[in-house]
């Protein structure tokens, strides 16, 4: 039987950072986009839609949903049957960068919430060429449509975030780790660092892509999922 597969978008990000790879695997088996919007912890997070989830699944996060991935996977490692990581990060947040977020905290409170997303999500963390604006004005309204209060929340389980490196050590399935070659907010150092921690892992570096790779090379991930959900189960 062909396994459910579950998507975790995004800080600020709903299925729509997926829309490419949901256009291809939806015809071929069950796939949903998980929200990671209900709680300020990435604990209460993964908690929260556990219970959404099917039985058994394979599991694929970008950015901060790679980081709920990974606490889920440390949660219910009997239910992923495999795991894909893209642009995201296994360590607790740096107190430099959890210090940064409270001003965005205060500037989305006022109302300020377009500038924040704006400093947050720069253009410099996508690969250059035409699409670059596009794509993250695409981007900013998101984020705009849902809401400040999720951004605070959301920046408050970032700054609380467990280590996650036990866990990706004690991975036992298939394991994809993707990053675009021009992600200068996660780069691409941090995924051969999390690769070598997972036995066995798959690293694929998108060329002409950033922090955004579903998105700005949306054709390159799909072929690198499909090879992923090809693997035989460990």
């Amino acid at each position: 039987m062909v396994e459910p597969l579950v998507f975790l978008p995004g800080m600020m990000c709903d299925s729509r950072l997926f829309e490419p790879q949901l256009a291809v695997f939806s015809r071929e088996r069950a796939v949903m986009v998980a929200p990671i919007s209900l709680g300020e912890r990435i604990e209460s997070i993964a908690e929260a839609i556990l219970d959404q989830l099917p039985r058994r699944f394979a599991l694929a996060g970008l950015s901060m949903g790679g980081i709920v991935a990974m606490e889920v996977l440390r949660r219910v490692p009997d239910r992923v049957t495999r795991i894909c990581l893209m642009d995201t990060d296994p360590l607790s947040e740096p107190p430099q960068i959890a210090a940064l977020r409270e001003p965005w905290i205060a500037q989305a409170r006022a109302g300020r919430l377009g500038e924040v997303m704006r400093e947050a999500l720069r253009p410099s963390f996508l690969a250059p060429g035409p699409q670059r604006m596009v794509i993250l004005e695409k981007m900013y309204a998101m984020a705009e449509e849902l809401g400040p209060e999720l951004f605070i929340r959301q920046s408050r389980a970032l700054q609380r975030r467990p280590d996650q490196q036990g866990t990706l050590r004690k991975c036992q399935v298939p394991a994809l780790v993707l990053c675009g070659e021009h992600d200068a907010l996660t780069p691409v150092k941090r995924h051969e660092f999390m690769a070598a921690l997972i036995p066995d892992a798959r690293l694929e570096i998108v060329s002409g892509a950033g922090h955004l790779p579903t998105l700005e090379r949306p054709e390159e991930v799909t072929r690198a999922m499909r090879g992923w959900l090809d693997q035989s189960p460990a």
